[in-house]
């Protein structure tokens, strides 16, 4: 008996964690499937569930804001998490160069990933202000009009973008720079010694060891970009019109304003099949990209 449980220990350990995990996983899921196939009405206080397995789908094939706010969410997506990794990397190479207040520079660079995104939102809300936001005061001094930075339907969305690249280049940053860190110096003393020039270790060296940390990094970005809801929800409430109107926030308006909890089920799974696939893609386009060099 004693050998049965040093055998089994760890299934009686870790057992009843793993499947209290499991339930609470599996649970939601499929709720939400039943949610997806049927018409949800609350009367008397009651919910009453139909079994309507194609009106929900017929509403996501018809739906044109979900089209657009699909669209918009791919373009935010796509675009912050490239100028993020960009920038992220070029400052994890930068600060991991420096001798000197490396500490301190590291701190200061990863304090908007600490703000509340509560904050972030009103913060830059106030300084896209076309009235008095810092950017228009800076336009204006320069002789040149002020620009409605979220009130146009061409800037509104490069704007959300530009407050995601300030908030989360920071989080690339980190990852990259542990991975800049821990590349291993004798590799890099020995190209310095063959002649090798700051930008071809930067760029034949170090870019090429840290592909593991980038495709990390991407992968995490990508799927909170897919999830970004609080700072479109501050600055713009997904206006004007539907210019800056992402999935997240469709979802929201269809789930808890208009009380459409079968339709907004389908959303949901909808949107998790479309960071999938756009997951995907991003893999096969990297693998392709560093397959040719």
């Amino acid at each position: 008996m004693t050998d049965f449980i040093d055998r089994h220990l760890k299934w009686f350990t870790l057992g009843p964690a793993a499947v209290l995990l499991l339930l609470l996983t599996i649970y939601p899921i499929v709720n939400l499937l039943f949610m997806s196939v049927s018409t949800i009405r609350f009367e008397q206080a009651q919910e009453v569930w139909t079994f309507t397995p194609m009106q929900n789908l017929r509403s996501l094939i018809g739906d044109e804001i979900f089209r657009i706010a699909l669209w918009n969410t791919v373009v935010f997506a796509f675009a912050s998490v490239i100028i993020e990794i960009v920038l992220g990397l070029a400052l994890a190479i930068l600060v991991a160069s420096i001798t000197a207040l490396k500490g301190i520079v590291r701190t200061v660079l990863i304090v908007p990933v600490l703000m509340p995104p509560v904050a972030i939102g009103s913060m830059w809300k106030l300084m896209y202000s076309h009235d008095f936001g810092v950017f228009n005061q800076a336009l204006t001094a320069l002789g040149l009009s002020p620009v409605n930075w979220t009130g146009s339907t061409s800037l509104a969305l490069i704007s959300v973008i530009i407050v995601d690249v300030w908030h989360w280049t920071p989080f690339v940053f980190l990852i990259l720079f542990a991975a800049v860190e821990g590349v291993p110096k004798e590799v890099i003393e020995a190209a310095r010694v063959d002649g090798a020039r700051n930008h071809d270790i930067a760029f034949k060296i170090v870019i090429p060891l840290l592909k593991p940390a980038i495709v990390v990094a991407m992968l995490f970005r990508t799927i909170l970009a897919f999830k970004v809801f609080d700072q479109i929800f501050l600055l713009t409430s997904g206006g004007p019109g539907t210019s800056t109107e992402v999935v997240s926030l469709h979802l929201y308006r269809v789930f808890f304003m208009q009380n459409e909890l079968g339709y907004g089920a389908t959303l949901s799974f909808a949107i998790i099949a479309a960071t999938i696939a756009f997951l995907w893609v991003g893999r096969r386009v990297g693998a392709a990209v560093g397959g040719s060099r």
